[in-house]
């Protein structure tokens, strides 16, 4: 039975399941950490740059990439690679988000991408099926 103060919208949040968030969008980044942690059981979190997404790693596992391509400094595909190359990473899948993506180096790596803008239903349906 909820309490009086929370809603009987919220989702209870699986801590088992990650999802680390890379945009330097902040705003579109935030907004993707709010509709994941609200509409999924999963917790989200977000970080700015690969820079900043390689160095959370050292003491954080997640689950499930989502990356922009065009990060400042380290690029999305840059990113998934360093991430990949660790042993204990290699078989988190990740999503590629971009207005345009190339396509070609997504499909060798078996990323799934979704072009900007998106329909957030998608989205998070995406999200479901590589943690299910």
């Amino acid at each position: 039975m909820p309490k009086a103060t929370e809603t009987f919208s919220q989702v209870e949040h699986d801590p088992l399941h990650t999802v680390m968030i890379v945009e330097d969008d902040v705003h579109i980044g935030a907004f993707l950490v709010e509709a994941i942690s609200g509409e999924t059981p999963y917790h989200a979190m977000l970080v700015t740059n690969g820079v900043e997404a390689l160095e959370t790693l050292q003491h954080l596992k997640p689950n499930l990439l989502i990356l922009d391509y065009h990060l400042p400094g380290i690029d999305g595909l840059e990113v998934y690679d360093r991430v990949h190359a660790m042993p204990e990473m290699q078989q988190v899948p990740a999503i590629m988000m971009s207005a345009r993506l190339p396509q070609r180096e997504l499909e060798k790596r078996s990323i799934v991408g979704i072009n900007k803008p998106f329909d957030l239903d998608d989205f998070l349906q995406t999200v479901k099926d590589l943690l299910e």
